[in-house]
């Protein structure tokens, strides 16, 4: 449980991060609409760096997404190998509860 709640509050301060920076980067490419000369140049060019630092964080999680997928993916896998039949008797639990719930409809 403790786990569950670790992911929910990073997962929470993830989302947080990455409004904050489009926020940001939105709020800087306003003002370089409004001003002219290098200014504009410099507050484009922090807007542009914002949105980089944004995806570079998008594209850490995708992989900490990916590697979590994998490691789940390899346990699945380990727990069949070790217990084929109570493997065998889950997967008739949850087909029996599937098709029970699609005959209701």
């Amino acid at each position: 449980m403790a786990i569950k709640k670790s992911v929910d509050t990073s997962e929470e301060t993830f989302i947080a991060d990455v409004k904050a920076s489009l926020d940001e980067a939105e709020k800087l490419l306003r003002e370089a609409a409004d001003a002219t000369g290098d200014k504009a140049g410099e507050l484009r060019e922090k807007a542009l760096r914002s949105l980089r630092s944004t995806r570079d964080t998008l594209h850490d999680a995708q992989e900490a997404v990916v590697e979590r997928g994998v490691r789940a993916a390899k346990a699945t896998d380990h727990y069949v190998h070790d217990n084929p039949w109570q493997a065998i008797g889950i997967a008739g639990v949850v087909g029996l509860m599937f098709g029970m719930l699609m005959c209701r409809r």
